[in-house]
């Protein structure tokens, strides 16, 4: 038997063993990760993004809604804009704009914030699904930068899951998040992720934000498509900004994929539909 022979052979023993201790789990997680991303180029779906900005008191700065036709890829995603709509507020008056990355004055703080906020969290060119590729340890690289531990053994919308958390390993330079998994039990899928910021701030965002920041968080919610195909469908965060001249934001995001169509080799499509 040649190499390929034997790696399959190897492959198939991992994936039959049921691993119930967290590095088991993980390790199986990370190879479906991988599998997933390969099968999520056969779909087409439709993505919708929306990001507020409120000044403290609830009042309206910015919001901005955009869809998108999504066609992963097996290196990366493309997303065509099909729908864009905006809207700022200025001295009590609001006014709409129709182009992402617009700013109506010299200095633009909500504008420029709001377009770096969906370049970075929602239109990540090196993930598939455009969500940032290292808000979420699942991959087996982004695993080495945490500690993870089983929390529970629980049923979730009728399946048993595992409920793991994860922290940064002492000493990880880049692993800026914590949090918990729900993790299929039987297929070793992530159901639902939710990460908080760790002690320190993360680079990016003190760029983006600056260095004041409160309740930076995401959270993702997973569905299956197919056999070993699973999509994150939802996707948000809510937190609060405090930086230098007084600016005062709360700001949420909100992302939701719906629509999917598998495509079949003679290029025609096949509306999707949920498997359990």
């Amino acid at each position: 038997m040649h190499f390929a022979g034997w790696a399959l052979l190897a492959m198939s023993t991992v994936l039959a063993s049921r691993p119930t201790d967290v590095p088991g789990i993980m390790a199986r997680v990370a190879i479906n990760q991988q599998w997933a991303r390969d099968a999520r180029a056969s779909y087409l779906y439709r993505q919708e993004q929306t990001i507020r900005l409120r000044r403290p008191g609830g009042r309206m700065a910015r919001e901005q809604h955009a869809e998108y036709a999504v066609a992963p890829g097996k290196q990366g995603v493309e997303k065509t804009l099909e729908r864009f709509e905006g809207k700022y507020e200025s001295k009590g008056k609001y006014f709409t704009y129709d182009k992402p990355g617009y700013t109506y004055k010299g200095v633009d703080i909500d504008g420029e914030l709001a377009h770096s906020m969906s370049d970075d969290m929602m239109n990540d060119q090196k993930s598939q699904d455009g969500i940032g590729h290292d808000l979420f340890p699942l991959t087996a690289r982004e695993q080495k930068k945490y500690d993870f531990r089983m929390m529970a053994r629980e049923e979730y919308r009728g399946r048993p899951v595992y409920r793991v958390g994860f922290v940064p390993k002492k000493g990880t330079e880049d692993a800026d998040w914590k949090g918990e998994a729900l993790i299929d039990a039987q297929e070793y899928q992530p159901v639902m992720v939710e990460t908080q910021m760790a002690e320190k701030i993360p680079g990016w965002v003190k760029v983006v934000f600056g260095t004041d920041i409160r309740g930076l968080g995401f959270s993702v919610s997973y569905q299956k498509f197919d056999k070993g195909v699973w999509f994150p469908v939802s996707y948000g965060g809510e937190f609060a900004v405090r930086g230098l001249f007084f600016y005062r934001r709360n700001i949420s995001v909100a992302m939701q994929n719906t629509d999917f169509k598998k495509t079949n080799v003679k290029s025609t499509l096949v509306y999707a539909t949920d498997a359990h």
